[in-house]
C-alpha cells in the first residue's frame, strides 16, 4: 500500500512538472521576440510585402505574433490576430486600461539599431481581458514600417528585457 501511495505521489509530481514545462514552452520569451521581430524587419525590407504579416504564418507563434506599423501614415499596417486594427491610428490606439499603446516617439526609437521596448495592457490571443504586455519594436530599413511583437509578463520591467536582449 505504501509503495502504491508513493507511486501516485511520484506520478502526480511528474505530471505537474511536465505541465509546467509545457506551459513554459507555450510562452514566447523576450529573446525569441527580438530575434523574430528583427528577422521580420529584414524580410519586409527585402520583400516589401505585408501579406505574411496579415495572416497566421511563421510570424505567429506560441502566444505572440508580429504586427506592423506604418510610421509615415501613423497607422497599423498589418495585424494577424486583429485585422480590424489595420488602418487605425497607431498614435491613438489604446490599451485595455485606456492608455496609449505606442508612445509618441515609438517609430523614431524603433529606427535605432537596438529597437525599443514598451509596456501596455493587451488581451492575449483568444482572450478579452488585458494582460501586461512588453513589446519590442524595430524599423524595417528602407521602408516606412516598424515591426513589433511582445511577451505577456507580470514581473519583468522594460529595463530588464532591454538589458536581457541587448537593446540598451
Amino acid at each position: 500500500m505504501r509503495d502504491r501511495k508513493m507511486l501516485v505521489v511520484a506520478t502526480t509530481l511528474f505530471t505537474t512538472a511536465l505541465s509546467h514545462i509545457a506551459m513554459g514552452q507555450d510562452r514566447a520569451t523576450a529573446r525569441e521576440v527580438v530575434a523574430r521581430v528583427r528577422q521580420a524587419a529584414r524580410t519586409l525590407s527585402k520583400t516589401r510585402d505585408l501579406t505574411p504579416f496579415t495572416q497566421k504564418s511563421p510570424w505567429v507563434w506560441k502566444d505572440t505574433y508580429v504586427f506592423v506599423v506604418d510610421c509615415d501614415k501613423k497607422v497599423v499596417a498589418a495585424h494577424p490576430i486583429k485585422p480590424e486594427l489595420v488602418g487605425q491610428s497607431s498614435a491613438s490606439l489604446k490599451d485595455t486600461k485606456g492608455n496609449n499603446v505606442f508612445p509618441e516617439d515609438w517609430c523614431d526609437a524603433a529606427k535605432k539599431p537596438s529597437g525599443i521596448w514598451v509596456e501596455y495592457w493587451w488581451p492575449k490571443p483568444g482572450e478579452k481581458d488585458g494582460s501586461r504586455k512588453l513589446s519590442y519594436g524595430v524599423a524595417a530599413k528602407g521602408t516606412p514600417y516598424a515591426m513589433g511583437a511582445g511577451i505577456y509578463d507580470d514581473k519583468a520591467t522594460v529595463a530588464e528585457v532591454s538589458r536581457l536582449t541587448g537593446t540598451k
